[in-house]
């Protein structure tokens, strides 16, 4: 839980025209719940931006807006997810993340005690990352011209010298590694959404990965790839690294793990989870001689323990994705067309 409770004063009431006005109830907003929460040195020198020393390397500087709905999902809610998605973008760069900023439209008539649990949640979750908050912004738009809450957040990372990531680095002869399970994010979210029940609950996958990418850069740092396969899940992610990099994908369906909760929905719902959204897996391609030695770095971390080869980087003009299917077959695991799950991070 977060080291700072909640606060009686938001337990009830709404967001009102007077919390973006930026008069007295604004600067209580800010000062009462926002600075209550999200509070570290960097904040309290109360900027509008914040000053800090950057250490020695290149700067990564990444920006997410976040659009969810259902703003709470089994396994996270917009708050966390604001804060996993921004570091993990600037990790997939091979970056240390640093600091990162956060801006919130709020809808009028939004409860208080939801905004209090989602700013709560945001906090907790940069604090376990190591990442502080440390500017902000807020806005109140009209009721029904919102839809509760929006939060964008930026971050700016440190890339250490010799390490070169990128995704159009990739090259045939080198292997494509999955860090665990696929579809969890985007089958938690549409459970909620459509109050659907399972045997058992499915959880998003949402986390910070920079751990586990720093462990690995530590070990190899000579990785050409990593991505985080969000939005259109793992089969878009590849279609963007084959088309960066002039080359296609060969993957072995088998060895994609999939978990069966996530499977079974997706057959019930007529998703393939190739192609729904994650939050806290990545994509690694590296040289085919790294990868037992990344692979053993991976599974040793938490959000590891599944990492499987789940493929291998092909010469191909035409710069396709092609699935061996369990049934000795093939097929084209082409671009998404249209999206599977709207509003889905």
């Amino acid at each position: 839980m977060n080291s700072v409770d909640a606060s009686p004063k938001y337990r009830t009431g709404a967001v009102d025209m007077t919390h973006g006005g930026g008069g007295r109830a604004m600067a209580e907003l800010i000062e009462d719940l926002f600075h209550r929460h999200l509070k570290n040195p960097i904040l309290d020198q109360r900027h509008d931006a914040a000053v800090f020393d950057v250490p020695p390397g290149r700067l990564v500087m990444s920006t997410d807006a976040h659009v969810i709905s259902p703003l709470f999902f089994p396994g996270g809610d917009i708050g966390s997810l604001s804060v996993h998605g921004t570091l993990n973008d600037i990790a997939m760069a091979g970056a240390r993340p640093l600091s990162l900023t956060a801006s919130f439209i709020l809808e009028e008539g939004f409860p208080l005690a939801d905004l209090e649990r989602i700013v709560m949640s945001m906090a907790r979750a940069a604090r376990e990352a190591g990442v502080p908050v440390v500017s902000g912004d807020t806005k109140v738009v009209e009721k029904g011209k919102g839809d509760g809450v929006f939060i964008t957040t930026a971050g700016v990372g440190v890339l250490p010298d010799g390490v070169s990531i990128s995704p159009a680095a990739a090259r045939p002869g080198q292997v494509v590694l999955l860090s665990g399970s696929i579809g969890d994010h985007g089958v938690a979210i549409l459970s909620k959404r459509e109050n659907l029940e399972f045997e058992t609950e499915i959880l998003s996958d949402s986390a910070a990965l920079h751990g586990l990418v720093a462990d690995m850069i530590a070990a190899v740092p000579g990785i050409a790839v990593l991505r985080d396969p969000t939005r259109g899940g793992l089969a878009t992610a590849l279609n963007e690294i084959a088309h960066a990099s002039g080359v296609g994908v060969m993957l072995e369906e088998d060895a994609i793990p999939v978990g069966p909760d996530v499977e079974g929905a997706c057959e019930l719902l007529g998703l393939d989870p190739l192609y729904v959204a994650n939050e806290g897996k990545l994509i690694c391609i590296c040289e085919a001689a790294d990868a037992d030695l990344l692979l053993e770095i991976m599974r040793a971390h938490p959000l590891g323990r599944l990492s499987e080869k789940v493929g291998e980087i092909v010469e191909d003009a035409d710069r396709m994705v092609v699935m061996q299917t369990g049934f000795g077959g093939s097929r084209v695991v082409d671009w998404l067309s249209g999206e599977q799950l709207p509003r889905i991070c």
